[in-house]
Parts: C-alpha cells; structure tokens; sequence
C-alpha cells in the first residue's frame, strides 16, 4: 500500500505568509528568519546555503512583512495621511502634484481620503490615518476643526493650533489684482460671485473684495452679487447660477467668478443668452487651473501656485516630523499673479462714463 505524503507545514503556496509561518515550514527559529529577510549584520554568521534557502521560500510562499512590526522595528512609517473634500480636475490636482512630486522625493507614502463635506468623514478620518501610523496630516482646503496630537499643515486652512501650520494665499492681494483690472479697462458695474458658505476660502476671499472694491469708490450692491450653492467641482457650479443672474435684467459689464472652474460655466450661460466675451462681458476666474488657457476665449485669471503651495506644505510637513521639537510658523502667506487673456478686455464707452 502506499502512503501519501502529507506536508505538516501550515504554509499553503500562493496564500501570503507571515513570518512565523515561513520559520515553521524551514524549520528555523523566527529570529534566524527575520536576520536574513531584513539583511541584518547577524545574518552573515548563518552559512550562504540557509541564507538562499530563506530567501527563495519567501519568494516562493509570497512572503510579506508585516506593516505595523516594521514599522515598530524602524520607529517610523514614513507615510502621512492626506485630508481633502474630493479630487477632481482643477484645485486639487494642482495641489497634489507638488505634493507627491516632494513626497517621491522623499520616499513617503501617503494615504488620501475625501470627506465631501460629510461631518462625520472629516471627525472621523484624523483618527482612522493616525491608527494606521501615519506620521502627520496634510489638509487641503479643510479647516483643522479634529483633534490631533500629529504634525499637522493645511492649504487654505485657517484654523490655527499649535501643531497646525496653514499655506494660505494672500486674498488682499488677490482682490486688488482683479479689481484693478477690470477698473483699468473701464469697468464700473462688475458682478461679484461669493463662494460656497463651506468653502474655507470663501469668507476670506469676499471680505477682500469688498474692502478693496470700496478702495476703487465700486459697489457691491446684493443685486450684482452672485452667491454659489452647490457641492460641486464641475462647470455647473458657475452655469446655473449664472442662467438665473442675467434673468435678473441687471446691467454690468464684468465678472469675477470664485474660481476657474465657476468662471467656465458662467462663459457658456453668458454665450447662451447672447453675450459676447469680452466684447459685452469681461469675465475674471481663479486659480489658474491647467484647462483655463484652452477655453475659447481663453480665461483671464487669477493664479494661485497651487503646485508650489503643494511642494511647501509637504516640506514643512516632513520638517515638522523630523524636528518635532523645533517651532514653525502658524501661517505661510503665497502671492497672487494676475493672468491676462482673451476673457477680459476694455468696457464699452458708456461704461467708462458711469461712477
């Protein structure tokens, strides 16, 4: 009669090993085994036979190590947890790329998350990234309203805290390169968008216009102002509201949209309703998002260095890390650039002549 093998092990092949399954099958203690998967000193005393054989049955049994035992073994996890309302084309992706470009650099890993404004995503997420061992949060246009003991930087943030560090743009500065402008071109009656309530930046942004539109002697009368609504990333988030503006009959010659991506929107419901850009209305965007330069016409803007806001938060993230105990600032102010194109250009004559 005979007998059929049976393998003791309590390896199965093509199902991930850990290591205390691997020492078993060879038949070796845990210690000898983590020496050569780690090329520790100790593993050249081992002989070149049982360091080949530990190496091909990991190969062999898809050995992987656990994430949480090396990183208690290293004492880092060199990876940080990044906090956004969602990813889309425009903003974020801007932003991300000098965040990962850095991050590459640096050989850190990062785990991204959207919260789409969900209360209890934007509580909950700090908490669930830290029990992963992240070492400290990036937070793109969110406020830091959570709890942390990590290092934490936020663009566009404006919630201060002594971990916490905000990459903002200087909104002021904005507003006067927008406004001028427009005044310099002869605009008198401009239409004014204000962002989302939820938007970090939206109340930050509207109080710099209006004190810098009272600066030129302009108006900001409700009838000209533009509030958006939607949770929305998408061109429509400027068309609809803009359908429902000019149904209002008011007359004004320019706009300045909250962002790139509202301003696109607007420009299709002000074709729609027969008004040339720039010839009847001058239309302003912001961010500079990278499909601004392609509209027909091409849209004049304001640009935030979104990459490079990226690449700063990142760097003082990482330093924040590494020097724990030294101090960093609460704010880091970026500058504006206003971006002139085919969008905006000089107002009709009769509008020149209004105060």
């Amino acid at each position: 009669m005979v007998k059929k093998q049976v393998d003791a092990s309590p390896v199965t092949q093509g199902k991930r090993t850990d290591l205390q399954q691997l020492a078993t099958h060879l038949g070796l203690s845990k210690t000898t085994v983590s020496f050569v998967l780690n090329d520790a000193p100790q593993a050249q005393q081992l002989s070149a036979e049982t360091r080949k054989r530990v190496l091909e049955a990991a190969k062999k049994l898809n050995y992987r190590p656990s994430y949480y035992a090396r990183n208690l073994r290293k004492g880092s996890s060199e990876s940080i947890g990044v906090i956004v309302p969602e990813m889309s084309e425009g903003y974020f992706t801007l932003v991300m790329g000098g965040v990962e470009e850095y991050l590459l650099e640096k050989h850190f890993l990062y785990f991204t998350t959207c919260h789409y404004w969900r209360p209890e995503l934007m509580k909950d997420y700090p908490r669930m990234l830290q029990d992963r061992g992240v070492e400290g949060l990036l937070v793109l246009n969110t406020n830091v309203e959570f709890e942390s003991h990590l290092p934490t930087v936020a663009v566009s943030g404006h919630k201060t805290g002594p971990l916490v560090t905000n990459v903002t743009l200087d909104h002021v500065a904005s507003a006067q390169l927008a406004i001028q402008h427009l005044y310099e071109l002869g605009h008198r009656r401009i239409a004014f968008m204000k962002g989302q309530q939820y938007s970090v930046d939206s109340k930050f942004r509207w109080k710099a216009i209006l004190d810098v539109a009272r600066d030129f002697g302009l108006k900001v009368p409700p009838e000209l102002t533009i509030e958006l609504q939607a949770n929305s990333w998408s061109p429509e988030l400027g068309y609809f509201p803009v359908k429902a503006f000019i149904t209002r009959k008011q007359e004004f010659s320019a706009m300045f949209c909250f962002n790139d991506t509202a301003a696109i929107g607007a420009m299709r419901a002000l074709g729609e309703a027969g008004l040339r850009i720039p010839e009847d209305v001058s239309v302003i965007g912001f961010d500079d998002i990278m499909s601004a330069a392609y509209q027909r016409p091409s849209l004049t803007t304001i640009r935030q260095p979104l990459r490079a806001m990226g690449t700063i938060a990142a760097r003082t993230l990482l330093e924040k890390i590494i020097h724990p105990e030294e101090r960093f600032p609460e704010e880091i102010v970026m500058g504006p650039e206003l971006v002139v194109r085919e969008s905006s250009g000089k107002a009709k004559a009769r509008e020149r002549t209004k105060a």
